[in-house]
């Protein structure tokens, strides 16, 4: 995949309406640690254009990137800052779970997982969450650069486990470092652009 154009079209706060977009979309969801502006700037081809908060927990919007004007990368607000005061957290929960129930042109969800932990009882609600709306999400298990090689595939095992992953889930060790795992986030884009191609042009 080339990204050839990039726009943050929208970006919408907690009480916001959602946009009507045409594209499909494509979410990525996380802590607010786990690197997951590294991997949409990773994914961009962007050095910085997906911005990096020194403080995580900053990000308070779902950002709509529209890639290539094919479809649109949209980033929800990280979760599970422990900083953040109840109240915001659940806002910021409620506004993640609309934008799963209501979103017309959501395509699929990508889970980021940080490889080096077991995921938290926060990570395992948003899995739930996702699942719970018709989705079956693509676990990112970000990170990967930071554990020795003969290690990923005992923290994938694990990361499967704990999230009681449906049978089937894919789930793609990452690093924005050295960029493992991008060509397959993007095969999987791909895959869903081209499912859509066709039964447009079967219908």
């Amino acid at each position: 995949m080339k990204i050839k154009n990039i726009n943050l079209e929208t970006v919408c706060g907690i009480s916001s309406r959602l946009p009507n977009n045409v594209l499909p979309e494509f979410a990525f969801a996380g802590k607010s640690n786990v690197g997951k502006s590294s991997l949409i700037n990773a994914f961009m081809n962007r050095k910085s254009y997906a911005r990096i908060s020194s403080q995580p927990g900053k990000t308070q919007t779902i950002n709509y990137y529209n890639i290539n004007k094919e479809f649109y990368l949209v980033d929800l607000p990280g979760y599970g800052y422990a900083k953040v005061s109840e109240s915001v957290k659940e806002q910021w929960g409620k506004m993640i779970e609309r934008y799963l129930k209501k979103s017309p042109t959501l395509k699929a969800v990508f889970l980021l997982i940080d490889i080096r932990h077991e995921p938290g009882a926060n990570d395992v609600q948003m899995y739930e969450w996702i699942i719970a709306n018709g989705f079956d999400p693509i676990i990112i298990a970000t990170k990967a650069d930071k554990i020795s090689k003969g290690a990923v595939s005992k923290q994938v095992a694990l990361i499967n486990k704990t999230l009681k992953c449906v049978k089937g889930t894919k789930i793609i060790p990452f690093s924005a470092e050295d960029k493992r795992g991008l060509e397959d986030i993007y095969r999987t884009v791909e895959d869903y652009l081209n499912e859509i191609s066709s039964n447009k042009e079967e219908s």
